[in-house]
C-alpha cells in the first residue's frame, strides 16, 4: 500500500436506524450514562462517551424492522451489533440488570453466558455485555 496516497480517515460513529430516535438513543444514555452530543428532534441524534472519541449514532427510518435474534431463514438479519466490555461474571450481572432497568431485555437464546450475555434494545437491535478484564 502506497501510505503516500493514503487518507486520514477516522470512524465518526456506529449508526442505528429506529422509529424512534429519541427513545433509543435516552436508552443508550441511561445504558451507558454518556451524553447527548447532537439532537435533530425526530430525525437524528447522537451521544457520545465521556472522553468524546466515541460515538453512537440514532437515525430514523419509518422502514425499520428490527432484526431477529438468532438469525432465521427469511426474517430481518442484524447486520452488526454492539459488545460492552464488563471485568468479571459480577459486573456482567449487574450490568445485565442496569440495562433492563433501563428497558431492555435479555435474549431468549444465549450462547456462552459464561463470556457474554446478549441483550436486545428497545429498537430491537442485540447488543452484548462482554468479559474482558
Amino acid at each position: 500500500m502506497n501510505m503516500e496516497n493514503f487518507l486520514p480517515i477516522a470512524l465518526d460513529a456506529v449508526v442505528l436506524d429506529c422509529k424512534d430516535v429519541a427513545v433509543l438513543s435516552d436508552f443508550y444514555i441511561r445504558l451507558l450514562g454518556w451524553k447527548r452530543n447532537y439532537d435533530e428532534g425526530e430525525e437524528w441524534a447522537d451521544i457520545s462517551s465521556p472522553s468524546g472519541n466515541v460515538k453512537i449514532a440514532f437515525q430514523f427510518n419509518e422502514n425499520y424492522v428490527p432484526p431477529v435474534w438468532p438469525e432465521e431463514p427469511n426474517a430481518p438479519q442484524q447486520m452488526a451489533h454492539l459488545d460492552f466490555r464488563v471485568k468479571d461474571g459480577d459486573q456482567m450481572k449487574r450490568a445485565v440488570q442496569h440495562a433492563i432497568s433501563c428497558g431492555a431485555v435479555k435474549a431468549k437464546m444465549q450462547y456462552g453466558e459464561d463470556k457474554w450475555t446478549t441483550m436486545i434494545d428497545p429498537a430491537g437491535h442485540p447488543f452484548c455485555f462482554v468479559i474482558w478484564p
